[in-house]
């Protein structure tokens, strides 16, 4: 089965296990280039601002920290939140990491729907998806290396020219969509999907069958939830308190938004920590989480990708509050036990 497979890495201090900052970053950063030497094909990193536990803010410093330190694996953003950054400035830093990088950044964009966010950068949250669908376009000729002069909605630029250029003649941009606007305008403008669950992945390939595209032409990204341990209970007792943490933020950031794109996030029940070790099951985003033994990860990862195929797996291997040492063997046991074995599958 050809599926690349890549670790997201988020960079979170949960107020659980509060470690010094410059100590979260430099394991996360070594986690990070470990990675590589276990023969993962992607890392993923992510964006958001203003929260507590200081979920990554800064994509590109930390992508171009990575790229220095490594040289084989690609370095993804999953997602950079578009409507955030200037658009000239945001193509600039994308094209010194892919410099840096010798041609290894897919950039994953998105809207965003946090409220705090888009009030501490006093953005207009109402405007976003036409702030967007401007920026896109322009962030794509800018990093093809076009000299570009346009007056917008959202822009007014005079001979606008990225120097230098990406190293990579063209890069691949991915767009970050739940709802069903969103994804059809990933389909409409072209653009890989950087998706989190199977049914986001069918209405986006019906997308762009509709906007006479063949899906073949594109990739689909299914991001799932893995922590891998020598057995299920030790897998569920580091993994239920980062798993509890992340589920209620990301309900509590939906109710606020008003935002259910097509899944349960805003009015879900959350368990608890301890109903999860109990249970030794939740679901993330529509999806089962994969918690437990090689055994138990590989078969359910398997049998998602039978039901619904997909080019890149983004695996939340390193979640926040985790263990260190339990982190650590949770990417090896993916690397050395899980992963072969998807890649041999027929």
């Amino acid at each position: 089965m050809s599926v690349d497979c890549g670790i997201l890495f988020p960079f979170r201090n949960p107020e659980f296990n509060r470690r010094p900052w410059t100590d979260v970053y430099k394991n996360d950063l070594d986690l990070a280039i470990y990675t590589e030497e276990l023969g993962f094909d992607h890392v993923w990193l992510t964006e958001h601002h203003f929260v507590d536990d200081g979920y990554s803010p800064s994509l590109m410093p930390i992508a171009c920290a990575i790229a220095a330190r490594t040289s084989t694996i690609r370095i993804g953003t999953f997602v950079a939140l578009l409507p955030l950054h200037g658009t000239v400035r945001f193509a600039e830093d994308v094209a010194t990491a892919d410099i840096i990088s010798s041609g290894r950044i897919d950039l994953g964009i998105g809207l965003g729907y946090r409220v705090a966010e888009f009030a501490g950068m006093g953005v207009s949250p109402k405007k976003r998806g036409s702030k967007f669908n401007e920026q896109l376009p322009l962030l794509r000729q800018l990093l093809d290396g076009e000299s570009v002069t346009m007056e917008g909605d959202f822009h007014r630029i005079e001979k606008a020219k990225i120097v230098p250029p990406p190293a990579q003649k063209s890069v691949p941009i991915w767009v970050g969509a739940r709802g069903d606007r969103a994804l059809d305008r990933a389909a409409k403008l072209g653009c890989h999907l950087a998706g989190v669950s199977a049914e986001h992945r069918i209405k986006y390939r019906e997308a762009l069958e509709k906007h006479n595209r063949n899906p073949d032409d594109y990739s689909v990204s299914q991001m799932v939830l893995t922590y891998v341990a020598d057995t299920k209970d030790t897998a569920w007792k580091q993994a239920a308190k980062p798993v509890n943490h992340m589920l209620q933020l990301y309900k509590d950031w939906a109710q606020e938004a008003g935002d259910d794109n097509n899944d349960d996030q805003s009015s879900r029940k959350i368990p608890s920590a301890e109903e999860m070790i109990l249970e030794q099951s939740c679901d993330f985003f529509g999806e089962p989480a994969f918690i437990g033994t090689a055994d138990f990860v590989y078969e359910g990862l398997r049998q998602l990708l039978e039901r619904s195929p997909c080019t890149h797996l983004v695996m939340m291997g390193s979640l926040p509050g985790a263990p260190l040492k339990g982190t650590k063997r949770n990417l090896e046991l993916l690397a050395k036990e899980i992963i072969p074995r998807l890649k041999d599958d027929k």
